[in-house]
């Protein structure tokens, strides 16, 4: 039987008119391989609103993996996240106008999960497929470390992986800001397509010997 594997990208905002995360799930609609199946769903970039939705999806779909992807402008690398934390803490406005500060995500939650995918392992099959990637120690505080942990929380004491990825601008986002890095569309799908490969097989993590880290 087939793993479902559902992955989730984020509308744009902060008035973009697009967002990498989103444009690199959705290309991978109903992509699937010898054992699993991929669905895919746009997460509104709202506190709460955004977990509620994800909550549902994950009830109507019942998936076995779930990975939650976010742009993070200014990294170049498309960096698998360790941590969430129990806090929204914003430094914009989301969507919905709304700009939490301190919050708690879960009052009844630990202060922290740890993603459920060989994270590690998913970044070595990145980078030997030629693409920039590391680990990263923090998913940052707005809205996809929001989602982050209300995805670990929803599925605690499940058999559900989980876990999120950051992706950078791409690089007609870049060229705004001077300096910035980017990354082509093309090599964010394949690095999500090394994340779903390298999660679906299951078993442990590895080591990584080198590369930087965020």
């Amino acid at each position: 039987m087939k793993k479902t594997v559902l992955l989730t990208g984020f509308e744009p905002f902060n008035g973009a008119s697009v967002n990498p995360a989103w444009e690199a799930v959705r290309a991978l609609k109903g992509w699937s391989g010898d054992d699993f199946l991929v669905e895919v769903l746009q997460l509104p970039c709202v506190f709460g609103f955004a977990n509620r939705v994800l909550a549902g999806a994950i009830d109507e779909i019942k998936p076995d993996v779930v990975i939650a992807v976010g742009q993070a402008g200014g990294r170049a690398d498309l960096t698998v996240e360790r941590v969430a934390i129990n806090v929204d803490d914003a430094p914009i406005v989301d969507n919905g106008q709304q700009q939490p500060v301190d919050a708690a995500i879960a009052e009844d939650g630990p202060a922290a999960y740890f993603s459920t995918l060989p994270i590690k392992a998913i970044v070595a099959e990145m980078r030997a497929r030629g693409l920039r990637a590391s680990v990263s120690q923090t998913a940052g505080t707005f809205v996809c470390n929001h989602v982050f942990y209300g995805l670990m929380h929803r599925i605690a004491g499940t058999a559900i992986r989980g876990g999120f990825i950051h992706v950078p601008y791409l690089p007609e986002q870049a060229a705004a800001f001077a300096g910035a890095p980017g990354m082509a569309l093309d090599e964010i799908v394949e690095g999500l397509r090394a994340a779903v490969e390298v999660a679906v097989r299951g078993g442990g993590d590895i080591g990584l010997i080198s590369g930087a880290t965020h």
